[in-house]
């Protein structure tokens, strides 16, 4: 997490704008080789990948973005294909290694698969599968520190172009019109729910228009475009946290992948894999930082070779650690005195 993210300009701003989109790179790289890995491990039929393994690829641009524009004290409400952003708000290689392959030692304990995993008490929320669902668990959350007092808080939710379909969306995105929460909403306009295209799924022109509909603010952007994501979502970001009320994001872009790896992604359109929708937003983001002079082939390759390292040594760190024993384990929810983080023994 960075504290603010600014526009390049002739003054210091540029000098911010450079390291936010640096950092930025490194997350998408990061969570690019990271999702590989788990796929790898996936497909090998070992056996070791707990639950299924839905990869980012396309929208790593756009997650890193959300994660990153947040910072401490903040609320963030990712999805499945969010692993750029939950590095950038802090998760490390280590808890995410630990949730895909079940340590009793990661975060969620070896328990329920890998994509609900969160920090609560850090603003980390874990997923609801039902996606339009999250929206109104982060207005809760900024309704409560409403009435505690605190101020200056925004909650993002990064949330996909089905789940605009659902009842949920609708309910929760007036709720925050009408209470004028910090609430940023990030819609990945990836062109499918799953397998049904959006002209199956919604007849208005463009998603933009539902928020429209409830008196939202709303920008759209290239999602393949890391330096149109920073901007785009650093000044929604600024603007709910200046009391502005709640912001919606639409982000155009392109699964470049199945919904999972189970999935072949057959049903995909071909004409869309060859649009500007199809871009590779990692390779962009490479092509913007040699044009920028920011790197060079032989520096991408240097950091692309550290990372490489780094998720090797962790996956093999991980691999020794033990799976929870389900004939010694006390089944209760994490969030009980006896597996929370934050036990005091004092108490006992």
């Amino acid at each position: 997490m960075l504290q603010t993210v600014l526009e390049p300009g002739p003054t210091e701003n540029a000098a911010l704008f450079r390291e936010t989109y640096l950092a930025a790179y490194r997350f998408v790289l990061t969570a690019r080789l990271l999702d590989d890995k788990f796929a790898a491990l996936y497909r090998s039929g070992s056996g070791r990948i707990h639950g299924g393994v839905f990869l980012g690829r396309g929208q790593e641009a756009l997650s890193a973005t959300t994660g990153i524009c947040l910072k401490k004290g903040d609320v963030f409400a990712p999805l499945i294909r969010d692993a750029a952003g939950r590095l950038a708000f802090g998760e490390t290689v280590l808890d995410a290694a630990r949730t895909y392959l079940g340590s009793a030692l990661g975060p969620m304990r070896g328990r329920d698969g890998n994509v609900h995993r969160g920090k609560p008490r850090e603003g980390y929320l874990a997923m609801i599968s039902h996606l339009g669902a999250m929206i109104s668990v982060v207005n809760g959350v900024l309704l409560a520190r409403r009435l505690k007092k605190i101020s200056g808080t925004v909650g993002l939710a990064n949330i996909g172009d089905g789940a605009t379909s659902t009842g949920a969306f609708h309910e929760a995105l007036n709720q925050a019109a009408i209470e004028k929460l910090g609430l940023v909403l990030v819609v990945a306009n990836n062109q499918y729910a799953y397998s049904t295209p959006t002209s199956r799924q919604f007849a208005c022109q463009d998603l933009a228009d539902k928020a429209a509909g409830y008196g939202v603010a709303v920008d759209s952007v290239d999602g393949t475009d890391l330096d149109a994501c920073l901007k785009t979502v650093g000044q929604a970001v600024a603007r709910a946290r200046a009391g502005h009320g709640p912001q919606m994001i639409v982000a155009s872009l392109l699964r470049l992948c199945g919904h999972g790896e189970h999935d072949d992604a057959g049903y995909v359109d071909p004409a869309l894999k060859k649009s500007p929708l199809g871009r590779d937003c990692l390779k962009v983001a490479e092509e913007y930082l040699i044009r920028q002079a920011w790197a060079d082939p032989a520096t991408l390759a240097t950091w692309r070779s550290e990372t490489i390292h780094e998720i090797e040594h962790v996956v093999a760190q991980v691999q020794r650690e033990p799976a929870p024993d389900p004939f010694a384990e006390e089944w209760r929810a994490i969030s009980s005195k006896q597996l929370s983080e934050t036990h005091d023994e004092s108490e006992d």
